[in-house]
């Protein structure tokens, strides 16, 4: 009987609260959906055509811009849809893709902060043998374990979630398939796929940060030590703990408005669990590309030749 009266198609029924207003929000999130692409397609360009960027630090921060790329090219162009045509069905299977996709490139951003601490771990602590523990033969060990613990994490709770039957309602109060947005819709028992949430948070990004932050501890601690000015040296560290305040408050208040839903209008939440995975992907390319003086400058250089081919006058 389950499985008969189980949902095949859902609604994303997010900001519906807003009424007539709703469309107004394609402005702002189209603008974000821009500013994304824009910014993490320069940087990337950058990084590629300029053979100087070629080295470890440079390339991991390359591998966060596809994230950062990939990321709302997920999820924003069918929430864009939605609020200008009010397209919000999607079928079980879409609705799984797409739910798989948004989580596995979403942990990938606390994945490449730890490869990034390694790499100024390496720079800072190790800075002779540097070269030699980032050449990729040495520095797989780091990379495998890490990639391969994502796509289990993943793959598995997002299995599971597949298998559980959705008579309890079709209408999803969120812009894309989030995974306990999702879950709270079946009929029956979801005690194992909360477990294995709850388990996935732990193993990934709660561990990530715990070794990110130690890193720094470590780093900070050895140039106090050592009496060097470290300043150069610790730019680059800035910029990426930065980056990991901006993306660990987004995830907390993304978070904690998800769990005190009665003290919340439903907009709000909402609001907070779309900016966490795009939001990120507007700020990083913009804070790497100002702090990295090695990008700005590539940058800046890149703009001012475009400035003056347009201003040459054509014969």
């Amino acid at each position: 009987m389950e499985n008969v009266s189980s949902h095949k198609h859902f609604i994303l029924n997010g900001f519906h609260e807003l009424g007539e207003l709703r469309p107004v929000l394609f402005i702002p999130f189209f603008i974000m959906f821009v500013v994304s692409l824009l910014a993490n397609s320069l940087l990337l360009y950058v990084i590629i055509s300029q053979r100087s960027l070629h080295s470890p630090m440079y390339i991991l921060i390359a591998g966060m811009a596809c994230v950062d790329l990939s990321l709302p090219l997920v999820f924003v162009p069918n929430m864009l849809l939605s609020f200008l045509f009010d397209w919000r069905v999607i079928s079980l299977i879409g609705c799984l893709v797409q739910m798989h996709f948004i989580h596995f490139v979403g942990v990938f951003h606390s994945t490449l902060l730890v490869w990034m601490s390694l790499d100024r771990y390496f720079a800072i602590c190790t800075p002779l043998s540097y070269h030699q523990r980032m050449a990729l033969p040495k520095f797989i060990k780091f990379i495998i374990p890490l990639v391969v613990r994502n796509v289990l994490m993943i793959t598995l709770f997002v299995g599971l979630a597949g298998k559980l039957s959705f008579c309890a309602g079709n209408v999803i109060n969120h812009c894309f398939c989030e995974h306990m947005a999702v879950v709270e819709l079946a009929c029956g028992s979801t005690a194992i796929n909360n477990l294995v949430g709850l388990i996935s948070v732990l193993l990934i990004p709660v561990v990530d940060f715990i070794f990110i932050a130690a890193s720094y501890v470590v780093i900070f601690s050895s140039v106090f030590k050592s009496g060097r000015s470290g300043v150069k040296a610790l730019h680059t560290c800035i910029t990426h703990m930065v980056v990991i305040i901006v993306t660990l408050t987004i995830v907390l208040v993304a978070l904690l408005s998800y769990r005190s839903r009665s003290g919340l209008p439903a907009a709000v939440r909402v609001f907070f669990s779309t900016m966490y995975p795009l939001f990120p992907s507007c700020f990083n390319p913009i804070i790497y590309g100002i702090r990295t003086t090695e990008i700005r400058q590539h940058i800046l250089k890149i703009l001012t030749c475009c400035h003056f081919l347009q201003t040459v006058p054509h014969s």
